[in-house]
């Protein structure tokens, strides 16, 4: 299983970015997927998750309003959009995927088996 993403860069803030993950090896349309990041010397954080059918989503306070999730289940993708960036967005996202099936929307990393390799996001003041 490998989870490639892509779509971080440097942009100003306020501005936008669409990451895209793509997971392949097998199917993921049963499993719920999400988002995290991390910077330098802190420990990874919850961004955004959605369930396998894309009927809950969750997000993390600080993204909420701003940050959309989204998945294609025929792609095995799952996107964040990210609107009204600001430089605290800063980080490298990581995509993860779950190997279990659930119904909910997940915001916990030990929930999820598979990580892809992150992205970096740069937001200028």
């Amino acid at each position: 299983v490998q989870l490639q993403a892509s779509g971080g860069g440097l942009v100003q803030a306020g501005g936008s970015l669409r990451l895209s993950c793509v997971a392949s090896g097998r199917s993921f349309s049963q499993n719920g997927m999400g988002w995290f990041r991390q910077t330098p010397g802190k420990e990874r954080e919850f961004v955004a998750a959605v369930s396998w059918s894309s009927g809950s989503m969750s997000y993390a306070d600080s993204v909420k309003g701003r940050f959309t999730i989204s998945r294609d289940n025929a792609k095995n993708t799952v996107y964040l959009q990210m609107n009204g960036l600001k430089p605290e967005d800063s980080a490298v996202y990581y995509c993860a995927v779950r190997s279990r099936y659930g119904w909910r929307a997940y915001a916990s990393e030990a929930d999820y088996t598979y990580w892809g390799q992150g992205t970096q996001v740069t937001v200028s003041s």
